[in-house]
């Protein structure tokens, strides 16, 4: 039985692997639709937001304004994307994934999202919940660093 410190070590190398195999595994998928790197984490986004700002887009993608106006030209021009206008904002607009893209897009991730979901199966209840919790406290981590990088730019 491993200690738990090596299980610990194994642990933090394997979310280290994860983060290497999800940046290439969006790579692939970028350049089969086409895309560069950014466009897709854009298509991530709106896909989990269900809609967004461009300001918001800028700041997850790390784009500049005009460099993100850029962006949704292009992804709009090649049907991802829908604009429409901002209630909130008589001068904004909202970003939202257009649904004509989305069987394109889902027959690329519904590989992994197939296997990911036979996965979790194998887990018990406790497992998962334990799971969960890594993962979210994972995430606040990771965005907690972030912030700090950014902050001290």
């Amino acid at each position: 039985m491993d200690s738990k410190k090596e299980l610990q070590e194994q642990v933090f190398s394997a979310t280290r692997e994860y983060g290497v195999s999800s940046v290439l595994f969006r790579n692939a998928i970028s350049r089969k639709i086409g895309l560069n790197v950014a466009d897709w984490e854009c298509l991530s986004l709106l896909t989990l937001r269900g809609i967004s700002s461009p300001t918001e887009l800028a700041r997850y993608t790390g784009l500049t304004s005009g460099s993100v106006t850029t962006m949704l030209d292009r992804l709009e021009a090649a049907e991802f994307i829908t604009r429409k206008p901002n209630p909130n904002d008589r001068r904004g607009v909202l970003i939202e994934v257009n649904r004509k893209s989305t069987p394109a897009v889902g027959q690329l991730v519904g590989g992994v999202q197939k296997g990911l979901k036979e996965i979790i199966e194998n887990y018990s209840e406790k497992d998962l919940k334990t799971i969960v919790g890594f993962l979210n406290a994972f995430t606040m981590n990771v965005r907690k660093h972030t912030d700090a990088i950014e902050e001290d730019s």
